[in-house]
């Protein structure tokens, strides 16, 4: 039977020469180039791109078959440029990023700093199909993060600052002005979850919070107002007056009068 021509051509290919073509296709680009379009294609769509969608972007001028034949695999380019595979990175990868990020913050990471970042960091859907939760993998990371009764112990400790800060009781709105200001704040949908989805839910936090209150000696009115105890007035007003004094009293001196 006569061989095919297609079959017979491919018979004659010198692979020596061949290789030597394939690598002046190569040097069209270096991996410098190569990293660098990575790098631009993730800023033009606002994450880390996946084959299909560098393939598709009008501004790539490599293909991404270029990129691995430069670098292996798709994801270890991505590594090389400094991008983390979407799907198929590590559970230690994604660890690794969550405590680079709160490193850089100073603070616990959350999902809106996971959506800020979309262009260097997994997403949230990632961290939630490995570890079931971004709560688990924040915990896997390190970092301290409630749960069940710590979660809601921790809401209350912080409702009752906030509630002798503001005066009053925190009604919701002011809780999401004070988490912006103040990121380690539980967020007011976290504290709202806590309780089951029905009215008054956080007519229930606030119940809870004026308890807290009225064990601590602080004084509630039926309007939510806070009125602290004498004692911690007092304390409140010592440390005014050394606000405004800029300093303690001068050792030896009582009052401030001479002995």
């Amino acid at each position: 039977m006569p061989r095919s021509p297609r079959l017979a051509a491919l018979e004659r290919v010198d692979s020596d020469e061949l290789a030597t073509f394939r690598a002046g296709l190569r040097r069209r680009y270096s991996d410098d180039d190569i990293l660098a379009e990575l790098q631009e294609s993730a800023g033009r769509l606002g994450r880390s791109p996946t084959m299909r969608e560098f393939a598709a972007d009008p501004s790539a001028r490599v293909h991404p078959q270029t990129v691995i034949e430069h670098f292996g695999t798709w994801n270890g380019a991505k590594r090389r440029a400094g991008l983390v595979p979407r799907r198929f990175a590590t559970r230690e990868e994604l660890l690794g990023q969550l405590r680079a990020l709160g490193a850089e913050l100073d603070r616990v990471p959350t999902a809106g700093d996971l959506d800020a970042r979309r262009t260097t960091m997994p997403s949230k859907s990632l961290y939630w199909h490995t570890f079931g939760s971004l709560r688990n993998a924040l915990r896997a990371a390190g970092f301290d993060v409630p749960v069940g009764e710590e979660r809601l112990e921790r809401a209350l400790e912080q409702g009752v600052d906030f509630a002798r800060r503001l005066g009053r009781l925190p009604r919701f709105a002011d809780w999401e002005t004070a988490r912006r200001a103040d990121p380690a704040m539980l967020s007011e949908w976290q504290v709202y979850r806590m309780f089951d989805a029905r009215r008054g839910v956080w007519a229930t936090f606030q119940y809870l919070v004026r308890n807290r209150l009225l064990e601590a000696g602080d004084q509630v009115a039926t309007d939510g107002t806070v009125v602290a105890s004498g004692r911690r007035r007092a304390r409140r007003a010592r440390q005014a007056g050394r606000g405004r004094t800029g300093a303690l009293p001068a050792p030896g001196r009582r009052g401030g009068a001479p002995r």
